[in-house]
Formats: structure tokens, sequence, C-alpha cells
């Protein structure tokens, strides 16, 4: 199977990890060697309730027996999509009042950036220095990582940058800024959380000029900083979130979220302003509604946080040099990118599954599933801690 994989199916490095796919339960995934390996990724933050969660899959199964495509997005009223939209604003501030459900987390910036053009009528965007926000043109346009970017130049213009944490910065954002999108915690840059109340400030700034303040709830959200939302933790309160990855619970799905007044600019001068074939399929929406119910119906947002208290706890060594991030959402900073990717990839032979961030070299990903075990996360941590250990010795 790899041969044919490195074959037939587009990479996306030169040295894809590879591992054949047998099956995966809970925090764990098995190759096709029988081997079992514990996952610390889980999907890049995309499976919060582990893998083949049965009420995820039940409500799947369901509702493949009604029906599952059956009209383009927003022309019929299709369960699952209406209950999550209600369930998921019923969770949210009150002026996040209406939800358009797209694909993927880049087709959900997509839709955010345009909002913003549409609300404002000005054309500036206003993105963060490192930051990610998916990888189509226009989401590759306020990436904040030129190296990634260079070769498909030209982009979407007017766009400015800004570095996260800098409050002189917001200088930039004027009356001619229609919005400014940044994460809640910045994934890609190493898992950087707002310091000093810069959330709070660049709400000021945006409501002071009339810009809109777009924040990616992509990977802090879905209760993996012990909040449903990353946001909810900096007393910041966006005009969009944009949301993916966990929302779906392994199924591909994305999202935004504005205010009715804002939303509804989508649908006139001109009509369909954003339009998707597959966006709120019924049987992802399925899934989406199953996850968002487990996880407000639960303890796992508090329990996030007891589990960062435990990985911190255990993670002590002379090559980790600092912990980043919140909840579930963490990363080890070791001396040097070399060091990583050699605890990275010998963890994997030793059944341990974590996994590189886009732009920070140095930095281990730890977000495994919300509904992984105390005794779990000791197992864990005890393989990359010896893995450490044996790079430490030479």
């Amino acid at each position: 199977m790899k041969e044919d994989f490195l074959k037939y199916q587009a990479q996306t490095s030169p040295y894809p990890l590879g591992m054949e796919v047998s099956h995966a339960d809970g925090s764990y995934i098995y190759d096709t060697q029988g081997k079992k390996y514990l996952d610390f990724v889980a999907g890049v933050s995309a499976i919060p309730l582990g893998h083949c969660n049965k009420r995820v899959n039940d409500a799947i199964k369901d509702q493949l027996d009604k029906y599952s495509h059956v009209m383009v997005y927003g022309e019929y009223a299709q369960s699952p999509a209406v209950e999550y939209c209600k369930l998921l604003v019923k969770h949210l501030p009150a002026t996040l009042d209406k939800v358009y459900l797209v694909n993927s987390g880049t087709e959900a910036t997509e839709g955010a950036l345009k909002l913003a053009r549409r609300v404002t009528g000005r054309s500036q965007l206003i993105s963060c220095y490192n930051a990610y926000h998916g990888n189509t043109m226009g989401s590759m346009s306020v990436m904040g990582f030129e190296e990634r970017k260079q070769i498909f130049r030209p982009l979407i213009p007017d766009v400015d940058f800004i570095t996260f944490n800098n409050e002189s910065d917001l200088e930039k954002i004027t009356e001619k800024t229609a919005g400014v999108i940044l994460e809640s915690i910045q994934g890609g840059a190493g898992f950087i959380q707002p310091e000093n109340g810069f959330l709070r400030n660049v709400r000021e700034r945006c409501t002071e000029v009339g810009a809109i303040m777009i924040v990616d709830e992509i990977q802090p959200g879905f209760g993996r900083t012990g909040k449903l939302f990353g946001f909810e933790n900096y007393d910041a309160i966006p005009d969009v979130i944009i949301i993916g990855k966990g929302m779906g619970g392994g199924m591909p799905v994305g999202g935004f979220v504005a205010s009715s007044a804002m939303m509804d600019l989508l649908s006139h001068d001109p009509k369909l302003g954003h339009i998707t074939t597959f966006g709120g399929h019924p049987v992802i929406a399925a899934a989406c509604l199953a996850t968002l119910r487990e996880i407000t119906e639960t303890a796992l947002m508090p329990e996030a946080l007891q589990k960062e208290t435990l990985i911190r706890s255990l993670l002590v060594h002379p090559l980790i040099t600092e912990i980043r991030g919140k909840g579930l959402m963490l990363a080890a900073m070791t001396p040097t990118p070399d060091i990583t990717d050699k605890v990275i990839l010998r963890c994997q032979d030793k059944g341990l599954i974590l996994f590189w961030l886009l732009f920070e070299g140095r930095a281990i990903r730890i977000t495994p599933p919300l509904t992984i075990s105390e005794d779990e996360i000791r197992e864990g941590c005890a393989i990359l801690l010896e893995t450490l250990d044996e790079i430490n010795n030479g």
C-alpha cells in the first residue's frame, strides 16, 4: 500500500511518514502489521472525541439511512444542519447568531474575508506574521510566512501584517481596514497565546475604526483550551469566528459565524455572495451535532485543563525548554529543530505519534483527543521522556 500511496496519491512533502493504517479506536491507531500507536496528535487537532467515537459514528450511520446530499447549501431546510447551527449559537455570545457551514477551514477563511469586505465596503485586510489560516489563494494571502507563498504570487492585494502581541502595530489598523484576522492562539507559529490583553486591544481598535475583527478558532476551538472557543479565555468577542478541524469529530467541515445583520448581506447585492455545493452536508452536520453535544454535555472541557497540568508536571527534561499553549493544545519546545525531528521520528518507532508545527521547527505538537485518559497521558509522556534521554545521552 505504501508504494501505491507514493505512486498515485499527490504528496505534500518529500518524506511523508507513510504509516499504513489498518484501523483506529479511542486514543490508538493500528498499522497493517498490527502495531499499536498512542495518538498524541488527533489528526492535527481534528478528532476531539478520539477515533471511532460511538456517538459520532451512530449519528453518521443514522443519517446515512435517512438521506445524504439532496441540494446545494442554503436552499432546503435539513434537520442536522439546522439543529447544529441552533445549538452552536446557543453556546456563543449574542452577537454571533448566524452560521455559514462550508467544507473546510480554509473555505471558512475565504468566506470570512469576503464578508469583511462586503460589510465595510473596504478592501484592506490585516493579518499577523507567522499566521496560518489555510492554503487556498485568499487564505494564503493572509498567511504570514513568505517562504511558503512567494512562488504562488501574485495573491490578493491590499494585505498588511502586524506582529502578534505587539501593541504598537495596532496603529496599522485604520479607517481603510476591512478586516483584521488573527488566531486566538497562534498555531503554526508555535502555540503562542495572546499577552497583556492583546486580543481585547485588537477588539477595541477594530471598534474604533469600524473594522471587522475575525478570530480563527479552527485549531483552538471545540474545547481544546478548556473553553468551547479560545477567544473566551481572553476577554474579547470578535465580529466573526472561523471554525473547522475538531468541529466534525473527524469529518471534513468548516464554518464561519457572525451576526445575522452581517451574514444576511451575503444573500443580496449580489445574491449568492458565497455559495457551496456540499457545505452543510447532512451526514457531516450529524457528526458535528453529535460532537458538539458530547463536548458541551460532559466534563471534557474542564478536564482538558486538568490534563494540561498533568502533562506539564510530567514533561520536565533538560531538552524541553518550554511548554507553550493551553489545555490540550500544547507544544513542547526543544533547543533545535534537529532535536525535534529526532524526537518525533523515534517516538513513532516506539509507538507514540507526535508531529510538527508549520513554522516553528523546535516545537513538538501535543494535541491528543480530549478523551485521552490520564493513564494514556502517562504512557505517552514516558515514551517521550525515554526518547529525550536517549538523545541527550548521545
